[in-house]
């Protein structure tokens, strides 16, 4: 009965080539001004890029962006009361609003006026030369 099972095993397919994966490296002289931009309120963040924005193209420098990034929430829960009544509680949640913006190639002149830019308090920004 062994040899019954082993006939009926069907015989393994020859596997398929294929083509060796092609991996696209950028150019070395491109760079790129990698900006995010950090704030508590959303609507200070919008024209704070805006301004960002405006002054790239000012200089006739390429732009990707700005791009949204996911919004951290950072929740907290506390009792109202200081000793007892667990069952009574206030919860907390902050929330920072992101952005991201791409800077292709940019001149001296541009990064000049992006570093005397004066943005509006609780704006946080980092640049990243990539």
């Amino acid at each position: 009965m062994a040899t019954a099972t082993a006939a009926a095993k069907p015989k393994a397919k020859p596997k398929a080539k294929r083509a060796p994966k092609k991996t696209v490296v950028a150019a070395p002289s491109e760079h790129k001004l990698r900006i995010r931009v950090r704030a508590y309120e959303h609507k200070i963040l919008d024209l704070s890029v805006k301004q960002i924005m405006d002054t790239a193209a000012r200089f006739d420098a390429t732009v990707v962006g700005p791009v949204p990034l996911p919004t951290e929430i950072k929740r907290w829960t506390v009792n109202r009361s200081t000793f007892v009544h667990k069952d009574a509680r206030e919860q907390f949640e902050m929330r920072i609003h992101k952005r991201l913006i791409d800077i292709l190639n940019p001149s001296p002149k541009v990064i000049e006026a992006l570093t005397n830019l004066n943005l509006p308090s609780g704006v946080t920004i980092d640049v990243k030369m990539v």
